[in-house]
């Protein structure tokens, strides 16, 4: 007999990417699958400050929605960081995992790309974590 799979969105309040069609969260299978987070406020604006501001609100976005969901930082299983410049940045990095992530710390990307969805964002985190 086999059941079938449940596939929920998570809906957040503001929504920042409803304008783009994408959906913040989803949760499937007892997990939270996050849409990549970047430092922009819950009006869509980057943060200013650099990388580290950005990184912090990246992360502060990403429990927003890990919350809206019942989730948190401490569930995370699988984070994705994505980066604009790693030759300046992977201190940095190191530093924002110390700030949010704690010991079990979730399997990690971390990867440099040549852009992201908006040219002044430097930083984009996406996240799978356990669904409670």
């Amino acid at each position: 007999m086999s059941e079938s799979l449940t596939v929920e969105r998570v809906v957040v309040e503001p929504d920042w990417y409803e304008p783009y069609r994408i959906s913040q969260a989803m949760k499937a299978g007892g997990l939270v699958f996050v849409s990549g987070q970047a430092g922009i406020d819950h009006q869509g604006r980057t943060v200013p400050g650099g990388f580290l501001e950005q990184g912090r609100q990246a992360i502060r976005n990403l429990e927003f929605v890990l919350n809206a969901a019942g989730s948190s930082l401490k569930d995370l299983v699988k984070v994705n960081i994505m980066v604009r410049n790693m030759a300046e940045n992977l201190e940095n990095v190191l530093t924002l995992r110390g700030e949010f992530f704690s010991e079990p710390y979730p399997a990690d990307n971390l990867l440099e790309v040549a852009s992201l969805a908006q040219p002044d964002w430097l930083i984009e985190i996406d996240a799978v974590a356990v669904a409670r």
